[in-house]
Order: structure tokens, then sequence, then C-alpha cells
């Protein structure tokens, strides 16, 4: 008999990333699949900016494999699930707006040429 059957809420470590969806594994012998489409109810571009590495997720059993203990989950369809896009912050360039200033006067001036000739 099974340790785990579908419905069961259990606590895992996602250990691999793929476009696709996420791998996490739950005690030393459990191990599955959570599908891209079951991260979130909330559209997905991708994964990594919800979920990484060595995280701790909550997730719902949605099928018992019967080899290899290989499972499908679910994160969003945990009771109370609150998964949010994680914040990353912008990297700066060593440049910021120096490139833009650099433009603008020529910009301003090819627009103003064109606004004389429609005058």
């Amino acid at each position: 008999m099974d340790k785990y059957k579908k419905g069961d809420i259990v606590n895992a470590i996602i250990t691999n990333t793929q476009p696709y969806g996420v791998f996490a594994s739950f005690d030393d012998d459990y191990s599955g699949l959570i599908h891209i489409s079951e991260i979130t109810d909330k559209y997905v571009k991708d994964i990594n900016d919800y979920v990484e590495v060595g995280d701790e997720v909550t997730i719902k059993i949605l099928e018992v494999g019967k080899e290899k203990n290989q499972y499908k989950l679910s994160m969003k369809r945990v009771d109370g699930a609150n998964i949010k896009k994680k914040n990353k912050k912008i990297k700066e360039t060593v440049f910021g707006f120096y490139l833009l200033k650099k433009k603008l006067p020529a910009w301003i001036d090819e627009k103003m040429k064109e606004f004389d000739k429609k005058s």
C-alpha cells in the first residue's frame, strides 16, 4: 500500500525546473511533477518567477503513480494557496539613462523638422 494517496496535502522541496513544470520531492522515496498549469491560476511565462530549486512548497497530490513512486502534483489546488510571483530586481547598467540623454537632442531636432514640413 502506498504511503500517499490522491488528495493528500504535503510539503515538498523543488528539485528541478523545466519550461513545462517543476519537479518536487517529498520524503526520501517520493517525487512528482507540478505541471506549469498547476503552479497558479495566472498566466506563467517563466516558472522561475514563482519557484526556484530549493523552495519548500505545499502541494496536493492529483494522481498517484503506479511505477517508481512518481506523482502528479499541484500547487494551485491547495486550499488557501496564495502563490505570488517573486519580485526580481532589475539589474542596473553602468550607463543608466546616459544613452537616452545623449540621443534626445537629435530626436527633438528630427521631430521639429518633421513638424516644420507639415506646417
